[in-house]
């Protein structure tokens, strides 16, 4: 094998290629633990996403269609989502709209072959956050997921929290629904920031007795000011409560 064909990047055409990570190099991980959604019709590029991925430290669910990826989507409450545009059936811009509707704010990344300008106005428009053409090499892959999930869950780089028709500065204490402007305390911001940081995910009682009130409160303090907040969000309630686990944001 030559030189150039050894310096050559792994491109998700090869279903046997793997990053560094996976043969042994001394790489950080990319995914340190974050969650990933891939979706994708086609098995061989499915199969070495799922390997390549999970190589990189993420914990990785697939999907082969547009269904599956909507349920999956909800189920697994992933910190990224990998989304195939050309699928039969449900197809993958019509999969996107459908989440934004949803309020899931999780960034999504599209695999197409097209890369015609109107292609990616399109994906982008359809609420995708950034865009891929296949063939890629995986390690641009890696690079581009790590700075989707970087952006997302850095306050600074977010400064509105939105969930559905609810919305947060977190900074400014000042949160909205459908237009109507809330007032909240400090400790109702920082709660309802912490819930839509993890929306649709469970937050227990104890996460947010220690990250809210540095664990020097008692337990039922959480129930109380998560009806406060229920209170003043109104109607249709988005705070749901799971007996015996915590509470999540769920429209």
């Amino acid at each position: 094998m030559s030189p150039a064909a050894d310096a050559a990047p792994a491109r998700a055409s090869d279903p046997d290629a793997l990053p560094a990570t996976a043969r042994g190099a001394d790489v950080s991980p990319a995914g340190a633990g974050e969650r990933v959604l891939v979706v994708d019709d086609d098995p061989p590029l499915r199969r070495m996403l799922e390997r390549t991925l999970h190589a990189e430290g993420f914990e990785v669910t697939v999907a082969s269609d547009g269904g599956a990826a909507l349920a999956a989507a909800e189920r697994a409450a992933p910190d990224v989502i990998v989304l195939d545009v050309a699928m039969a059936g449900l197809d993958g811009l019509a999969v996107c709209r459908r989440l934004r509707e949803r309020g899931l704010p999780t960034p999504i990344l599209m695999l197409t072959a097209r890369d015609a300008v109107p292609d990616r106005v399109a994906g982008l428009e359809a609420g995708a956050d950034d865009y891929l053409v296949k063939p890629f090499a995986v390690q641009e892959l890696l690079a581009r997921l790590k700075a989707l999930t970087r952006r997302h869950g850095d306050p600074h780089g977010q400064a509105v929290l939105s969930y559905a028709d609810l919305s947060l500065n977190p900074y400014a204490r000042r949160a909205t629904r459908a237009g109507r402007a809330i007032e909240l305390t400090g400790r109702e911001a920082a709660l309802l920031e912490l819930l839509l940081r993890e929306a649709g995910r469970i937050v227990t009682r104890e996460r947010a007795l220690v990250e809210i009130w540095d664990d020097a409160a008692e337990p039922n303090v959480v129930d109380r000011y998560v009806t406060r907040l229920r209170r003043k969000l109104g109607s249709p309630p988005l705070i749901r409560t799971l007996r015996g686990t915590g509470f999540a944001l769920r429209a």
